[in-house]
């Protein structure tokens, strides 16, 4: 082998390397989204304003997870809220700063009364036995989408708290 070979072979099997470091790179960005699996989805019927969506978010990995926003087009903004107790000890919800930890080989339920995704600005009413998407956005920049259903429910009449810093 000439010295002229040997240079382009060591550049060849560098650039290869560096291209296999950059797919191992591209594999950790969706990594949080091959991990979750997102089960029991359902969302409040609403003929207007807001409304709740509701799922048990379930980690397969030995990583946590956590969900930093989310989307759906029955809304032109979703939040990610917890209920609190307030002044007087009335449920208070509120956006949820740092959003949504899903732990290592574990999850997080979104309930009524608990933790949630809040549509704020419904596009159009939200009827029982029609569905909707959702997406799910997470830290590393990946992203699930899933169907909900939509159910009528009454319960969780919680006031909002639109200045908490979330």
């Amino acid at each position: 082998m000439t010295v002229r070979t040997k240079i382009f072979a060591a550049v060849a099997l560098t650039a290869a390397l560096a291209l296999t470091g950059c797919s191992s790179n591209s594999d950790k960005e969706t990594e949080a989204a091959q991990s979750i699996t997102v089960q029991d989805q359902w969302v409040k019927a609403a003929p207007e304003g807001m409304s709740a969506a509701f799922a048990e978010l379930v980690n397969s990995s030995g990583k946590d997870v956590r969900v930093v926003s989310a989307t759906s087009p029955a809304s032109s903004r979703l939040e990610l809220h917890e209920v609190v107790t307030g002044d007087g000890g009335t449920m208070t919800m509120r956006p949820k700063d740092g959003g949504f930890l899903v732990p290592a080989n574990g999850s997080a339920s979104l309930s009524p009364g608990g933790d949630h995704l809040m549509f704020m600005d419904l596009s159009a009413p939200l009827l029982p036995g029609a569905e909707t998407d959702l997406t799910l956005i997470y830290d590393d920049g990946s992203s699930t989408t899933f169907t909900a259903q939509i159910r009528d429910f009454s319960g969780n009449q919680e006031n909002y708290d639109p200045n908490h810093g979330g």
